[in-house]
C-alpha cells in the first residue's frame, strides 16, 4: 500500500505530469498547496509565476479575499479553492491547468483565463453575465469538458463571495459589494454554458440589511402562464405604473389651458400610445419586459416652452398652438434619438456612460419638480396629507403582508391609495366641506365677481371631485388619430431643447436596460442591442409627437421596481398588458374618470412618484465604489450644481412674477435668462437647457466622470456584452433576438447586433 495522505499523492502526480511533458510546460513552477499559518507574500509571489492577474483593485483587498477564501477551505476539511474551476472542490489541488495549443504545440497563456475564472468563482463572467466564461463554453461543444459544475459546489461558492463582497464593501473596494448573490443551476443539457432558461433571480432586503437570494420569478422572461393569468398580471404591472402613466397629463393640459376634455383626450391618447410603443420595443427593441410611457424627463421641458413669454397673453386657441409647437419639438429630439440608436452613435457612448453619470441624472429628474409637488398638493392638505402619509404606509410597513398570496399594499400601493383617499374626498365635497355661501364652483375663477368667492375659488378647483366636467363632455367612444391637434410647429429654439432631452432619455434608458437585465437573470445586452433600443425609442417618441401627448416615450424607470416586487418579468404579460392598455384608450370615459382626479390628490401622488425616481436614480450607485471620495465629489457636486445654476438663471423674471403662479415661475427662465447672444431663438434655447437641472448635472457628471482619473472597479462601468460573444454563444443571446423576419431584415446592421 502506497503510503502518505491523498493530498500528497495528487501533488506528486501532478509533478509527474509536468515532467513527462518537458519543454511544453514552463519551468520550475509548482503547484501552490496553502499551509496554516501562510505567509501572503509567498502567495503573491506564487501568483505572480504564474501569470495569474487580479481584477480587484487594491492589493489589500486580494489579501483579504484570499485569506478569507483559504479559511472557509481548511474550516470544510480538505476542501480547496480551485483556480481553475473557480469553485470549492473537496480534495482538489490548487495548481492550475496548463493546456497545450493544439496547432502551435505550446502552452497558452492561462493569466487571462485565471483572471476570468475567479470572477466566475464570484458569480459572474467576463461580460458581467451570470454562468461560464467563453472558453468553457467552446470546450463545452467540443466535448472536452472535464469537470460538471454541481449545485452543491455553486452554493457553496456563492456563499463565498457573499462573504467576500461584505469584507469589500466595508473597505469601499468591492466590485460587486452590493450585486445580489445568485443561486445558479447548471444542467447537463445546457449548451449554452450559463444558466440554465428556467433560472431567475432578483435582490430582497435582508434582515442585516443586505441582499440574500430571493425566490424565482413567478413568470420568466419566456414563459406563457396562460390567458387568465397573463390578464391579471398585466392588470397588476400596469396598475402598479399608474402614477407614471396617467398623471402627467394632470399637469402639462391646465398650464396649456386645455379643458377637461382635453385632459381626458390626452389621457387616452398617452394609453393608446404606451401599448402600442411597449409591444414594439417588446418585439424590435431590446426585447426587455419593459413598459414604455410619457416620462418626467419630457415633463420639464415641455413646462419650460410652454411658459415662454409669447404664450403668456394668448387667450384663443392657447392650449392646441402650444400643443403643436410641442410635437414638432418632439419629432425633431425623436429624429435624433433614432439617428443615436440605428447609426451605432449610442455603442460609442456607452464607453462614457457610467453608473456615476447615470445616478445623479436620474435623481435630478426627480429633483426638479420640488417646487412644483407639494405648493400644488398644499392647496388642499386635507387630502394630500393623507395621500402622502397612506402610501408610505403601504410601501414601508404594510409591504410584508400577503392577501391570496400577493403583496397587495407593496405592488399597489399607489392606486389602493389613490381609491381610497378619492372615495374620502368624494364623501367631504358631499358632505359640504367645500361649500361657500354664494359661491359656485362650476363658474371659472375669471369670471367670478364677489371677493370673497375667488378667494375660495382656488381650494374648489383642487379639492372638490364634482367641478370635472369630462365625464359630461367626453364621449363614450373616440378613438385617438395622429395630428388630432393640428399640423405640427417646427422652431429651432424648442428642437435644441428637445435633442437634449432625448439624449438625457436615452443615458436614463442605458441604465434602465442594464438593470433590468441583471433582474431578470439574462446576460448583458450588446451595445449593439443597447442602440438597437435607444433607436426604437426615437421611432416611439415620433409616433407621440405625431399623436399629440405633449412628451416623448421612454422607458419607464419604475418598471425596474415593479419587475423586482411582482416577480413576473414575461414578455407576454407586458403584451397583455399593452393590449388592455390600448382598448381602455378607446373608451372615453375612462380617460374621464382618470381626468377627474382631484388636482391636489394627483401632486400628493406625484411627490411620492417623483421621490421616487430620486431613489432609484441614486440606487445606481449600488455597482459603484460609494465609499470612493472621487464619486462622491462627482455625484455632489453635479446634484449641488443642478439644482443651484438653474436657480441663479431663473431669478431673471422680472416680467413673469405677476402673471404665473408661483410653482410655474422656474419653468418661465428661458425667455428672461442672463444669456444674450444676438440670436432670439438662440438665446431661448440656452436659457432654457441652463434652467433644466437633468441637463446641467448630466452635462457637469459626464465631464467630470470621464476626466477625472479612477479605476474601472471605483467607477463602476457597465459591462456589456461583446458582439462576438453571439456567434459563440447564440443560445445564451436569444432574449435578445428579433423575430425571424425582421432578423434577416437587420442582417446588414451589425452595429445593431
Amino acid at each position: 500500500m502506497e503510503g502518505g495522505s491523498r493530498l500528497d499523492r495528487e501533488n506528486k502526480d501532478v509533478r509527474t505530469k509536468g515532467e513527462k511533458m518537458g519543454s511544453v510546460l514552463e519551468p520550475n513552477i509548482e503547484p501552490f498547496v496553502p499551509k496554516t499559518g501562510h505567509d501572503p507574500k509567498e502567495l503573491r509571489s506564487w501568483a505572480k509565476r504564474t501569470g495569474f492577474v487580479s481584477t480587484f483593485s487594491t492589493e489589500s483587498e486580494r489579501s483579504v479575499s484570499w485569506r478569507r477564501g483559504l479559511n472557509e477551505g481548511r474550516n470544510e476539511g480538505n476542501d480547496r479553492f480551485d483556480l481553475e474551476k473557480g469553485i470549492l472542490g473537496k480534495n482538489e489541488s490548487i495548481s492550475p491547468k496548463i493546456e497545450i495549443d493544439p496547432i502551435l504545440g505550446r502552452t497558452r497563456k492561462r493569466g487571462d483565463e485565471i483572471e476570468q475564472d475567479w470572477v466566475v468563482a464570484n458569480g459572474r463572467d467576463k461580460n458581467g453575465v451570470l454562468g461560464f466564461r467563453d472558453g468553457e463554453n467552446e470546450t463545452r461543444r467540443n466535448g472536452a469538458v472535464e469537470a460538471n459544475l454541481g449545485t452543491t459546489n455553486i452554493r457553496r461558492a456563492n456563499e463565498l463571495n457573499e462573504n467576500e463582497n461584505s469584507v469589500a464593501n466595508g473597505n469601499g473596494h468591492g466590485v460587486g459589494a452590493n450585486l445580489p448573490v445568485v443561486e445558479q443551476k447548471i444542467g447537463d443539457g445546457d449548451s449554452g454554458g450559463g444558466v440554465g432558461g428556467n433560472v431567475y433571480h432578483d435582490g430582497e432586503d435582508s434582515g442585516d440589511g443586505g441582499l440574500r437570494s430571493s425566490p424565482k420569478m413567478i413568470c420568466g422572461l419566456k414563459d406563457n402562464p396562460g390567458y387568465v393569468p397573463a390578464i391579471l398580471y398585466g392588470l397588476q404591472h400596469y396598475l402598479s405604473l399608474a402614477g407614471s402613466l396617467i398623471f402627467i397629463p394632470q399637469i402639462i393640459v391646465p398650464a396649456m389651458g386645455g379643458t377637461d376634455k382635453d385632459t381626458a383626450t390626452v389621457i387616452s391618447t398617452m394609453l393608446l400610445l404606451s401599448g402600442i410603443t411597449t409591444i414594439l420595443h417588446i418585439y424590435f427593441g431590446t426585447r426587455l419586459p419593459l413598459v414604455q410611457g410619457s416620462s418626467f424627463i419630457y415633463l420639464a421641458p415641455a413646462l419650460a416652452i410652454m411658459n415662454s413669454r409669447e404664450f403668456r397673453n394668448l387667450t384663443e386657441h392657447r392650449f392646441r398652438h402650444i400643443m403643436r409647437e410641442l410635437q414638432g419639438a418632439i419629432i425633431v429630439g425623436s429624429i435624433f434619438q433614432c439617428i443615436l440608436g440605428y447609426s451605432g452613435l449610442m455603442s460609442l457612448f456607452l464607453r462614457f456612460i457610467n453608473p456615476v453619470v447615470v445616478a445623479p441624472t436620474v435623481a435630478a429628474v426627480g429633483l426638479a419638480f420640488f417646487s412644483y409637488g407639494f405648493p400644488q398638493a398644499g392647496a388642499c392638505v386635507e387630502i394630500s396629507l393623507p395621500e402622502i402619509l397612506l402610501v408610505l404606509i403601504f410601501t414601508l410597513y404594510l409591504k410584508g403582508i400577503s392577501v391570496f398570496g400577493n403583496r397587495v399594499f407593496r405592488i399597489y400601493a399607489v392606486p389602493l391609495s389613490v381609491v381610497i383617499i378619492w372615495a374620502y374626498a368624494f364623501f367631504l365635497t358631499a358632505g359640504g366641506a367645500y361649500n361657500y355661501k354664494g359661491c359656485s364652483p362650476d363658474i371659472p375663477s375669471s369670471n367670478i365677481l364677489i371677493d370673497s368667492c375667488r378667494k375660495h375659488a382656488y381650494t374648489m378647483k383642487h379639492c372638490r371631485t364634482d367641478v370635472s366636467d369630462a365625464m359630461r363632455t367626453a364621449a363614450w367612444v373616440r378613438i385617438p388619430y395622429p395630428l388630432q391637434w393640428g399640423i405640427p410647429i417646427f422652431r429651432l429654439r424648442t428642437s435644441i431643447i428637445m435633442i437634449f432631452v432625448s439624449f438625457v432619455a436615452s443615458i436614463d434608458s442605458v441604465g434602465t436596460y442594464h438593470t433590468a437585465s441583471m433582474k431578470i437573470n439574462a446576460k448583458a445586452p450588446t451595445p449593439g442591442i443597447v442602440g438597437r433600443g435607444i433607436g426604437l425609442e426615437g421611432f416611439c417618441s415620433l409616433l407621440a409627437g405625431l399623436w399629440g401627448s405633449g412628451t416623448g416615450s421612454t422607458t419607464l424607470t419604475e418598471n425596474v421596481h415593479t419587475i423586482d416586487v411582482t416577480k413576473v418579468s414575461s414578455r407576454r404579460v407586458v403584451e397583455v398588458g399593452a393590449v388592455l392598455l390600448i382598448v381602455f384608450s378607446f373608451i372615453g370615459k375612462v380617460g374621464a374618470i382618470l381626468a377627474s382626479i382631484p388636482q391636489a390628490l394627483a401632486a400628493a401622488v406625484l411627490c411620492f412618484m417623483w421621490a421616487l425616481v430620486v431613489a432609484i436614480g441614486l440606487s445606481t450607485l449600488q455597482y459603484t465604489q460609494t465609499a470612493s471620495f472621487r464619486n462622491i465629489t462627482i455625484v455632489g457636486v453635479s446634484l449641488f450644481l443642478g439644482l443651484s445654476i438653474p436657480a441663479y438663471i431663473q431669478q431673471y423674471l422680472p416680467e413673469s412674477s405677476l402673471i404665473l403662479p408661483s410653482y410655474l415661475i422656474p419653468y418661465s427662465a428661458a425667455s428672461d435668462g442672463p444669456v444674450h447672444t444676438g440670436s432670439r431663438e438662440l438665446d431661448f434655447a440656452i436659457n432654457a437647457l441652463l434652467s433644466l437641472n437633468m441637463v446641467v448635472t448630466l452635462l457637469i457628471a459626464f465631464l467630470l466622470d470621464n476626466t477625472a482619473p479612477g479605476s474601472r472597479q471605483e467607477r463602476g462601468v457597465y459591462i456589456w456584452s461583446n458582439a462576438e460573444d453571439i456567434a459563440t454563444d447564440p443560445v445564451s443571446f436569444s432574449d435578445y433576438d428579433l423575430p425571424g423576419k425582421v432578423s434577416r431584415f437587420f442582417r446588414w446592421a451589425k452595429c445593431l447586433r
